[in-house]
């Protein structure tokens, strides 16, 4: 057990230095190559951003890779399966697509035809589903059309849901790293635990995904100095995407229930087969309902459902009142919620603490989505004891008492002030913020 999870560790460091050490040079040439997009209305960032963080992202999955194939324990899984070259021919494809998208950019039909062929090629190579369980029937053989055209679309799926989560600083590299490490929990536990040797290439890939967002999320944390863009959000999206399917695909659930023992145990043990299915959705999840209110809200609006507006959840996030960073925050613990819950729960499915554990972290996560719209209005003698976005200072004209003048006298010149946009240097609208007026009058004439 030792040797196997210090070679992992091993690899997670090697891609995630890697990566960390190629993101400043690959920062440098994105810059002298131009690939720094003018800024839209609807972008959060306001000054130019070099793109074409996946070149560095993509080094780091290549080290991960080698460095892994030379391990006494995970080399077995180069021997034993071709999944990893699998995975790398198809990254390599969807890696090229993305540095182009950057540079150049590429009609979004191109882009789509360009995930279905690194999909294919994955698939022409053996990683692709041969099996699907559902509830109440069963196993389900597929036939390799109906397993290529499965994968296909699990793969193209998972790509864009990455790619259209990928809208602030850290997001989308913050939240597949949480996917990552739940799945690789999962995974090594079907390994070691079931002892079934088929999830041991999931679990390579779920520690490079990790290592190459670990690697990144330092240069990409707000204020960001690089992004991923397409490049690095589709090259995670299918590793990700890859992982799931190596385990629905390889891993027998009768060879399940056999390694479990029992009926009883065997009920319990088919749990795990769904997490497979289940895991991509903690990143689509988010992305998917983004994509339907958008939706809805454009066509209640009379526009096109495809007009680029700032009605996404993080923009939204914004507007309440939550700073950048703590939109992100606030992201990652849902995300984590959803990934973690469901491998606790595949872990052990008949305890209903987990179930009342996902419930009170749910309501806390409410409470958190909802603070900004409360601000705290304890008195002038109390001050210390509040954080510092939410003190009042006291007025200058306040009497030798240190009495304030009353509510309505001071909320004149709230109303007369011109609100901060949220995002802005990490700023939120919360609170007397009366220091950032002459920041933002000073950058009026820009």
């Amino acid at each position: 057990m030792g040797q196997p999870v210090r070679e992992y560790l091993l690899t997670l460091c090697v891609t995630a230095a890697v990566t960390y050490l190629l993101t400043g040079p690959v920062r440098k040439f994105a810059i002298a190559a131009g690939a720094m997009p003018e800024i839209r209305a609807r972008d959060v960032h306001r000054e130019p951003t070099p793109r074409l963080g996946g070149i560095a992202m993509f080094g780091g999955l290549c080290a991960g890779l080698l460095v892994a194939s030379h391990l006494t324990n995970l080399k077995t899984v180069f021997e034993n399966s071709n999944e990893p070259r699998a995975l790398l021919s198809g990254a390599a494809l969807i890696w090229i697509l993305g540095v182009l998208d950057d540079k150049w950019g590429v009609d979004a039909l191109v882009k789509l035809g360009g995930q279905m062929i690194a999909a294919g090629v994955m698939v022409l190579q053996g990683l692709t589903i041969l099996w699907i369980p559902i509830p109440g029937v069963g196993t389900v053989s597929l036939t390799p059309m109906q397993g290529t055209l499965l994968t296909v679309a699990l793969v193209v799926i998972t790509i864009n849901a990455v790619n259209f989560v990928d809208g602030l600083d850290g997001l989308a590299s913050g939240m597949v790293c949480i996917a990552a490490a739940a799945f690789f929990m999962y995974a090594y536990r079907m390994w070691f635990g079931y002892g079934i040797e088929a999830a041991a290439p999931a679990t390579l890939f779920s520690v490079v995904l990790m290592g190459m967002c670990l690697g990144f999320l330092p240069h990409n944390m707000h204020p960001a100095r690089i992004f991923m863009g397409d490049s690095g959000s589709m090259l995670i999206g299918l590793v990700m995407a890859a992982g799931a399917v190596s385990v629905t695909g390889q891993v027998d659930p009768d060879l399940l229930n056999v390694k479990a023992g029992g009926l009883r145990e065997a009920t319990h043990a088919m749990v795990p087969v769904y997490i497979p299915l289940l895991l991509p959705l903690t990143i689509i999840a988010v992305p998917v309902a983004d994509l339907i209110l958008a939706i809805v809200r454009r066509t209640w609006q009379g526009q096109s459902p495809f007009a680029a507006d700032r009605g996404h959840l993080h923009h939204r996030l914004l507007e309440i009142g939550h700073s950048h960073s703590r939109a992100v925050l606030i992201m990652y613990f849902w995300s984590a919620l959803i990934a973690f819950g469901a491998v606790a729960y595949s872990a052990n499915n008949a305890s209903m603490w987990i179930v009342l554990g996902i419930v009170l972290l749910s309501a806390v996560g409410l409470v958190l989505l909802l603070l900004p719209r409360f601000t705290p209005r304890a008195p002038l003698w109390a001050q210390w004891m509040v954080p510092p976005r939410y003190r009042r200072i006291a007025p200058a004209t306040a009497d030798a008492t240190g009495v304030a003048p009353d509510d309505e006298s001071a909320a004149e010149p709230e109303e007369e002030r011109e609100p901060v946009p949220a995002g802005l240097h990490g700023a939120t609208a919360i609170g007397d913020r009366s220091r950032f007026v002459g920041r933002r009058k000073a950058d009026s004439h820009r």
